[in-house]
């Protein structure tokens, strides 16, 4: 768990997560949206992938990124359970 409030601690990541709630994403759709390097942004994705935040599949010549809800499912969950 600690691998995902450290990929959840930083703004870009969590930009990263609202745009691919949104829908799918290679690394450079999700870069051109950022005023950051392209290396910049692949470290972030591998952080995400590294939390189980996001996976990928290789499409050809790019990899798409997509969100995985069920940690999110996961997290939310955890989080209610600290309530009782």
């Amino acid at each position: 768990m600690n691998a995902l409030f450290k990929a959840l601690n930083d703004e870009t990541r969590r930009q990263i997560i609202e745009l691919l709630r949104e829908s799918d994403m290679n690394a450079g759709e999700i870069a051109d949206r950022f005023d950051i390097s392209k290396p910049s942004i692949s470290h972030h994705l591998d952080i995400l992938k590294r939390a189980d935040l996001i996976t990928s599949e290789k499409k050809g010549q790019f990899v798409e990124y997509s969100l995985n809800t069920t940690i999110l499912e996961d997290l939310i969950n955890w989080i209610i359970s600290l309530k009782n």
